[in-house]
């Protein structure tokens, strides 16, 4: 999924929704990709998770390079808009990460 798509988007769900967006957001963070998450925040939805990442960002809990490939939308066509215009921008001190080679290994106990 990671390597075939140029960016996520996320509709209305639950925990194993935002599981995966997070999960993503996490490999963001490390470096692994650059990709933006697009979340369709329909009917205000993704309201107050909007709120908690900019309050964790106020706290600087959660790096500006991390919150960046958020992207909020009303509309599938803004959504869409949206996406096409991200860029990126680098953050120093993960861009010297390389996980090129690597693998990732997960058990739960």
């Amino acid at each position: 999924m990671l390597d075939n798509s140029d960016a996520f988007i996320a509709l209305l769900g639950g925990i194993g929704a935002l599981e995966e967006v997070f999960q993503i957001a996490f490999w963001a963070q490390l470096n692994i990709h650059h990709k933006p998450i697009g979340l369709l925040n329909v009917d205000g939805f993704f309201n107050k998770l909007l709120s908690f990442l900019d309050q964790a960002g106020e706290e600087n809990l959660i790096p500006h390079s991390a919150l960046q490939i958020f992207i909020f939308a009303l509309t599938v066509e803004e959504l869409i808009d949206k996406l096409e215009d991200f860029v990126y921008e680098s953050n120093p001190v993960a861009a010297q990460i390389d996980w090129s080679g690597s693998f990732f290994v997960f058990w739960f106990h």
